[in-house]
């Protein structure tokens, strides 16, 4: 038998077995087919001819034939449902756990970014730096988010509110200590802008002031720098410096794009063309006033 998710965990919380029965078959299960059908008996038809005005008062009459239908005795044998619930059934109880069950949504094969995180309706959450790189699965309730691998839960985040996007979750635990993983770091992203140039490395070094954890602006500025794989290391520094004169506080890949695709920085604008009412030349034919008061032409 094949549980779905949300049952198998709601099992699972409860500390409880599900023995399903099979599909069209009820003799399965007979002993609860007839006790749904004498509970409707003593309960539902008894009161079939009342009304009631509110929803408290229902469900106080309901308990009420309940207990009454429970405590009456069996006709075939000795004590009731009560006397052999108490006696065989109550010790073997548990205390509800703490926390109430909550219905999740499961969401695979979620892939760990660089920067140590796995992205979720457009936010990011931490996950333990071993994993980066990796495939894990999350885990989502109304409240929390939960990260797994191979069946075992790796951390978990307080779910981001509704509305908010492009929000970091980091836990400190999650990022990486000392030597274990030094495959990137800031320290290794701002040497290789150092050696692209000095415009390279203010656009590096400001990516990093804009995030509160230097991992989160590893993609940023790796974005940037990856840019010399297509394009050599001087055109790269020279559209920085142009994305520097512009009013973006911190230019990231999207600014010097459409800057070196543009060759901006090879015929010597200084201006991105994202900007063309601030940084457009110009151009064309120029009237002056003597042209319209009937003047040379």
């Amino acid at each position: 038998v094949v549980l779905n998710d949300a049952y198998r965990e709601l099992a699972a919380h409860y500390s409880a077995a599900v023995l399903p029965g099979r599909p069209a078959k009820p003799k399965d299960k007979a002993s609860v087919e007839n006790t749904v059908g004498n509970v409707a008996t003593a309960v539902i038809a008894t009161l079939r001819d009342r009304t009631f005005a509110t929803l408290p008062e229902l469900r106080a009459v309901i308990r009420e034939r309940v207990t009454a239908y429970n405590a009456e005795p069996f006709q075939k044998r000795a004590g009731s449902r009560l006397s052999v619930f108490e006696a065989e059934e109550k010790p073997l109880l548990r205390p509800l756990p703490a926390v109430g069950f909550e219905i999740s949504r499961w969401h695979y094969g979620r892939k760990v970014q660089r920067n140590g995180h796995v992205v979720f309706e457009r936010n990011f959450y931490s996950v333990p730096y071993a994993n980066i790189g990796g495939n894990v699965d999350l885990r989502v309730t109304e409240t929390t988010l939960e990260v797994f691998a191979a069946d075992q839960r790796l951390t978990s985040h307080l779910l981001a509110p509704a509305g908010v996007i492009n929000e970091y979750r980091t836990h400190d635990s999650d990022l990486p200590d000392g030597p274990q993983y030094r495959q990137w770091d800031a320290e290794r992203v701002r040497e290789w802008a150092a050696r692209i140039g000095e415009d390279t490395t203010t656009i590096v070094n400001r990516i990093f002031e804009s995030v509160p954890v230097d991992e989160q602006g590893l993609d940023a500025a790796l974005a940037v720098l990856r840019m010399t794989r297509r394009y050599s290391a001087a055109r790269v520094e020279a559209a920085a410096g142009i994305a520097l004169q512009s009013r973006v506080r911190s230019p990231r890949y999207a600014h010097l794009r459409p800057i070196l695709d543009s060759n901006q920085d090879q015929n010597g604008r200084r201006q991105p063309r994202f900007e063309p009412s601030v940084w457009e030349e110009p151009a064309g034919y120029v009237r002056g006033a003597d042209y319209y008061a009937g003047g040379t032409r």
